[in-house]
């Protein structure tokens, strides 16, 4: 099998699996809390990085980690997976899926500003109008009626769109350490992460889990968590073609609406299908659109 095939193929799981995690973590709700399902789904996370990295013999360099570097996880771990999980979960258990998902959806928009105003990266001004399209589908969504005609609520929107903001934080400060292996830097962030939601629960306490409560929230550790993170990973290395694996990625918030209708029921509002593609569209523009007319602009006429 050709490498760019086997690239298709990962990112194909990698995608299918984001796609699931919306319906995924309604599912879970209905079993435990927002915090116990962080609880199970970052342990279960954390045992998969740890078989990850003995699998690829990566031990070396976790004894190669600094003190400064151990230190800089440790206040990574707080971020994510605690800070930014216990908000988008609590979100999801506020909002309708189909609401939830697209605004988490938004923080490639939340990182241009971010990348502007800490790394000194300036936003083009043809930007602007993609972060404009985004934020008109920001704005449809946000007055989406949800669920049997009940509006939605201010308090899960705005967690919503704290997690885009959290998601952003992330990948800017992680984005630092990319000397470190990446399936190195994701085993001691989840294992700081863990010790401080254990230690949590060890002080506010946690009801008893049901079978069908620690499944779902394994799947979710599993699938939106560890597995596509690897898959995705996989799938950069082997293609010669890393803009067509980046733009399958675009096709997750749609597949993930055929999921919450299939599995939750959610009747799909019109103006969560526009908002998406609102959102989904400015954020295309903006990688890609962008690059493309700045290209012809700097190309001589014959």
């Amino acid at each position: 099998m050709k490498a760019n095939t086997q690239a298709v193929i990962y990112a194909g799981a990698a995608v299918l699996s984001w796609s699931t995690i919306a319906t995924a973590l309604k599912v879970a709700l209905k079993y435990q809390t927002h915090f116990e399902m962080l609880l199970i789904a970052s342990s279960t996370a954390l045992l998969f990085f740890l078989m990850i990295v003995t699998v690829q013999k990566k031990w070396s360099k976790v004894n190669q980690l600094s003190g400064k570097q151990w230190r800089t996880f440790a206040g990574i771990g707080l971020l994510n997976p605690v800070a930014y999980y216990l908000i988008l979960f609590k979100a999801y258990d506020l909002l309708p899926a189909q609401i939830a998902q697209p605004l988490n959806y938004t923080w490639p928009i939340v990182l241009l500003i971010l990348l502007a105003a800490f790394a000194h990266q300036p936003i083009p001004p043809r930007k602007y109008i993609g972060m404009f399209i985004s934020l008109g589908g920001i704005v449809l969504i946000t007055m989406s009626s949800g669920q049997g005609g009940k509006n939605a609520s201010a308090v899960g929107i705005a967690l919503a769109l704290s997690s885009a903001i959290l998601w952003a934080s992330y990948w800017l400060i992680n984005n630092r350490q990319r000397k470190v292996d990446t399936s190195v830097a994701l085993l001691i962030t989840f294992l700081f992460g863990t010790v401080y939601l254990i230690l949590a629960a060890s002080i506010i306490g946690t009801h008893s889990y049901s079978l069908s409560g620690l499944l779902s929230s394994m799947y979710v550790g599993c699938f939106e968590i560890a597995i596509p993170f690897i898959f995705f990973g996989l799938a950069m290395r082997k293609t010669t073609n890393p803009a067509l694996i980046n733009q399958m990625c675009y096709f997750s918030p749609f597949l993930s609406l055929l999921f919450i209708t299939l599995v939750l029921g959610e009747q799909i509002v019109f103006t969560t299908y526009l908002g998406l593609i609102l959102i989904v569209g400015g954020i295309i523009f903006n990688q890609y659109c962008v690059k493309v007319v700045c290209r012809k602009e700097i190309i001589p006429k014959s």
